[in-house]
């Protein structure tokens, strides 16, 4: 039967939900796995995080549920003894799919592959170093988890010896041949490493498990006895593990890394031959047999397991591991399938990675690898790497990641919580990684790149139910981000007797969203300004002052924003001068553009103020509901009111104030930011749900709540100032230049070769900046050239500049997305992708009603290391005064 025959059976195979998974067919377009109905249009490729669950695996747990009462298996009644029975039968299953029995292995269930080599850190045998003995060894390969070195400060605090042991010294140990060691010495070490880096995919040689315990092969040279512990939680999420084959004494395992479902559930695999020299102090509910709580008096449980196993077992997630063990069966014909196929994805896209050219013949990516994915033997599903431009540099993996999101594709950057392997792969030395920590990089941030060197990099992996499809949209979005093909770069194809996949097209993968909507201005009126009595973000009243006009001429003034955006964004130059202005006073929501308003002491009055939450309290962002910028806020100060509209809905109005007898406070958090907030009434909230079809919610901020700004972008805190936000993620205010918006504008559209008409509008681009200021400057990006500006009477400081993220890629009137902003931005940018500056008040007086408009003059000063005569004469401004 020919790869396409083969693909058609299969697939309706598979529909029935029988299908095995075919082994090594690169070719054959298999559908998901049943029920991964949530992939529609996702790229998944972080399969050695976790990989994903199917629909049938949950039904299959839930029906047994829902037939079942389990109760605690610590119970004697007939529902705790099924518990019990189940739980045990789930062990053997265990065993089973490692090839074992309980003749030779205990299964101990932990929280997770952490929780189980933190026991084996805590009851090892260790001797400590003394007067008479050279104490045990504890040696761990360096290319190994963050939890598996963490294992060395348990090991340091009882005064033994922790040995990291580099690859290259492993390999080199093992082609000398090492003599077998003193079999009377029987000092116990221990010798932790990865069946599969997690960081690389290399696989490391399981008979070094026989070759350390007999002493053929020395991590150190230490007369002892040696155990082995294999870490196998990366390898056996896509391969068959042979215990009866490959005894190590300890093997840590991680469920969800399997079968996705459930997470927060491990074992340690702990041979019986050494189960009894394990130490225990700490006994907890179900692990004794009998104690006396007035004396010291305890028995331990005969069983390893009932010993070890503290408090009450997850147990209902034990038992869904049996529906995992056979969802997992069904759908691919067992664990030799899953290596094969999800080896032969990996090596295809290892080779066309690899074969990547630019014009000038440089690569566009640098693979980190130990094998040459040769075999499965060697080399497990995961392909690290850094993306390269045509120089040679290295494009931070911040950059790569944010760009991969663009077309939906999900991937992980970083170390991956192995520095080890980082450090030996990047180059990264000791000292650079204490410099990186100093210069404000720490693990699982979007710090990619100091002083133009990596701090981390790129990894894709793969899992049983990724495809051939899966490759192919990835390589090309590679190839269209690095290379700017439509067409002159093809996708490298499978063999041609297989059934070829085409990669979805960037426009394809966007999120479009049919609902067009204009964009109108309400203007607040004068009475309303200065009667309000909100200059402070509070509801006392403040009596009215007059209203100063706006330092511009008269026929300025008397446009509107959209006509005086569309004047001054075609270029027009003149004073430093603010041309428009916009505040959001829902997050994430369209813009509220104004002439004139009033600032507060969070930046301009109920800006951000306001956020739309999941049903689990969680903000929603543009980046998860691009269909936010279709909902228009608008502000009505003299009736104290916020209207809300949007197509195909009814206008709903939202008090701008709570009433405090009733309001009800809840916690919420806004970029790790614990915020008080409260629930604006089921009438927004069902208003919102129908809108986006999912539960949703209005909350504000409390008014008497303060959240203080962090110490960010290097500046210090001027005294006597603390800076307060709102809802925003970083700053009081953010000010973009129509210089840098028309440069962009320039490259956008000159980068369409084809003569298309013009893509992007201006003032289109400039709402995707979701900047709150915009003035006049002469030159692009002259901002991030100043310290401090002064806007009328108004002083700011200027904290640094805004890293852009994907949200600049959706049309901030239709909802749809597209890459090329963030693309031609990233390209032009030299280091990060910065737009736009934020800006906070250095003082401000709120006695007095203090407004910003449109047409105030802006006032620079620039910063101490800039030379002022090389810059126009509106960048000299030394001495600030209104």
């Amino acid at each position: 039967m020919s790869a396409r025959g083969r693909s058609g059976a299969w697939a309706a195979s598979a529909r029935a939900g029988t299908a095995p998974l075919p082994a090594r067919q690169i070719g054959t377009q298999r559908p998901r796995p049943s029920g991964l109905f949530f992939l529609s249009g996702t790229v998944y490729l972080d399969h050695a995080g976790a990989t994903l669950f199917s629909q049938s695996q949950l039904e299959s747990f839930t029906n047994d549920l829902m037939e079942n009462t389990y109760g605690n298996p610590h119970s004697q009644n007939i529902s705790s003894k099924l518990t019990y029975d189940t739980v045990e039968q789930v062990r053997y299953r265990i065993l089973a799919h490692f090839h074992t029995t309980a003749e030779d292995y205990t299964v101990i269930f932990t929280s997770g592959s952490t929780a189980a080599l933190k026991l084996v850190a805590e009851a090892f045998p260790w001797v400590s170093q003394g007067p008479e003995s050279s104490g045990s060894q504890f040696c761990y390969l360096t290319d190994s988890h963050t939890s598996v070195v963490g294992m060395r400060n348990v090991t340091m605090a009882i005064n033994v010896t922790s040995t990291p042991v580099r690859p290259e010294d492993l390999w080199s140990a093992e082609e000398r041949g090492a003599s077998v060691s003193d079999s009377d010495c029987q000092l116990p070490h221990l010798f932790c490493y990865p069946a599969q880096s997690n960081f690389s995919g290399v696989r490391y040689p399981l008979s070094w498990i026989e070759e350390v315990k007999s002493g053929r092969l020395h991590p150190v040279s230490t007369p002892g006895k040696w155990f082995v512990l294999l870490d196998a939680a990366s390898y056996v999420s896509t391969s068959p593990l042979d215990l009866s084959a490959h005894q190590a004494d300890f093997v840590p395992i991680s469920f969800y890394k399997i079968f996705g479902f459930p997470t927060g559930l491990g074992a340690l695999l702990v041979h019986n031959r050494v189960a009894p020299l394990l130490r225990k102090t700490y006994f907890g509910g179900g692990t004794a047999s009998a104690y006396l709580a007035g004396e010291d008096f305890y028995i331990p449980r005969p069983s390893v397991a009932q010993r070890f196993e503290d408090g009450t077992i997850s147990f209902l997630d034990v038992i869904a591991l049996k529906h995992g063990f056979d969802t997992l069966e069904r759908l691919t014909g067992g664990m030799e399938n899953i290596k094969q196929h999800t080896f032969t994805l990996a090596q295809y896209t290892y080779v066309a990675l690899s074969s990547l050219r630019y014009p000038n013949g440089a690569a566009v990516v640098r693979i980190y690898s130990d094998s040459e994915f040769s075999s499965p033997e060697v080399q497990g599903p995961i392909i690290n790497f850094n993306v390269l431009d045509d120089k040679g540099n290295i494009i931070g993996y911040s950059q790569v990641d944010k760009m991969a999101s663009l077309y939906n594709i999900h991937l992980r950057t970083g170390c991956f919580c192995n520095t080890g392997a980082c450090q030996r792969h990047l180059g990264i030395s000791n000292e650079m990684v204490r410099k990186n920590f100093q210069a404000g990089h720490v693990c699982g941030d979007n710090m990619d790149l100091i002083d133009g060197q990596p701090t981390g990099s790129v990894r894709i992996s793969f899992g049983y139910m990724s495809t051939l499809d899966d490759v192919q949209a990835f390589l090309r979005f590679i190839i269209d981000t690095r290379l700017h093909s439509s067409g002159d770069w093809p996708v490298p194809q499978a063999h041609a007797d297989t059934e070829e996949a085409g990669a979805p097209s960037a426009e394809s993968q966007a999120d479009v969203i049919p609902a067009v909507m204009g964009r109108h201005s309400l203007l607040p009126q004068e009475d309303a300004l200065t009667g309000s009595g909100v200059w402070n973000n509070s509801s006392t009243t403040v009596n009215a002052v007059p209203v100063a006009p706006p330092v511009c001429d008269v026929a300025r003034t008397q446009q509107t924003p959209s006509e005086k955006a569309a004047g001054v964004l075609e270029g027009a130059l003149g004073p430093l001068v603010v041309t428009n202005l916009y505040l959001y006073p829902i997050k994430s929501c369209a813009a509220f553009e104004v002439t004139r308003w009033p600032v507060g002491n969070q930046g301009l009055l109920y800006d951000r103020s306001w956020m739309v939450v999941n049903h689990n309290g969680v903000c929603l962002s543009q980046k998860q509901e691009p269909r936010l910028c279709l909902i228009q806020p608008f502000i009505d100060l003299q009736q104290r009111i916020m209207v809300i509209k949007a197509k195909g809905m009814e206008p709903i109005e939202v008090p701008l104030e709570e009433n405090s007898e009733r309001t009800q406070i809840h916690q919420s958090r806004v970029c790790a930011d614990r915020v008080n907030t409260y629930d604006c009434g089921e009438k927004i909230s069902s208003w919102l749900s129908t809108f986006f079809g999912r539960p949703c919610h209005l909350i504000k901020q409390s008014s008497n709540f303060q959240r203080n700004a962090k110490k960010k972008h290097g500046k210090d805190q001027l005294p006597g100032t603390m800076a307060t936000l709102s809802l925003v993620n970083e700053a009081q205010y953010l000010l973009i230049n129509t210089s840098s918006i028309l440069e962009l504008h320039q490259q956008l559209n000159t980068s369409d070769e084809n003569g298309k008409q013009e893509l992007f509008s201006v003032k289109d681009l400039s709402l995707r900046f979701r900047a709150n200021i915009i003035i006049n400057g002469e030159r692009a990006f002259e901002e991030e050239k100043w310290d401090e500006i002064s806007i009328g009477s108004l002083h700011f400081q200027v904290l640094g500049p805004c890293h852009r993220c994907q949200m600049i890629c959706i049309d901030q009137q239709t909802g749809q997305r597209n890459q090329h902003v963030f693309q031609k931005l990233s390209e032009s940018r030299e280091t990060k992708v910065n737009f736009g500056m934020y800006l906070m008040h250095t003082s401000l007086d709120l006695s007095s009603p203090c407004f910003l408009s449109v047409g105030s003059q802006v006032l620079p000063v620039l910063k101490e290391n800039v030379e002022g005569h090389d810059l126009p004469a509106s960048e000299k401004h030394q001495d600030v005064t209104s």
